[in-house]
């Protein structure tokens, strides 16, 4: 099932935060992974505290895992960290409970 990574935080130092993008696709070959959207978000409900939004795409929970924690990943983490104030999470993708049958 697929695995989404999500961060959404706000640019405190372009420069750095630039310097990170442009590593950020070459981690994440051999992980399956691809980035769906990178961008500021547009707010239509509700507040969230940072508008930038990056979402990834995974094969599974546990390639997004590994991703993460991999040597290439962890080689550039510390630009994102010193040049953003946010967070960053990950989700699977839908899952539904299964339906109960008549009479069950």
């Amino acid at each position: 099932m697929p695995a989404y990574v999500i961060a959404q935080f706000d640019v405190n130092d372009v420069d750095m935060y630039y310097e990170y993008a442009s590593k950020i696709f070459e981690t994440t070959k051999g992980y399956g992974g691809r980035i769906l959207a990178a961008n500021d978000a547009e707010v239509r409900e509700g507040s969230i505290p940072h508008l930038r939004t990056i979402v990834a795409e995974f094969p599974s929970l546990e390639k997004a895992r590994a991703w993460y924690e991999s040597e290439a990943y962890q080689a550039i983490i510390h630009l994102r960290q010193n040049s953003t104030t946010g967070h960053l999470f990950m989700v699977e993708g839908l899952t539904m409970p299964p339906r109960k049958k008549a009479g069950e």
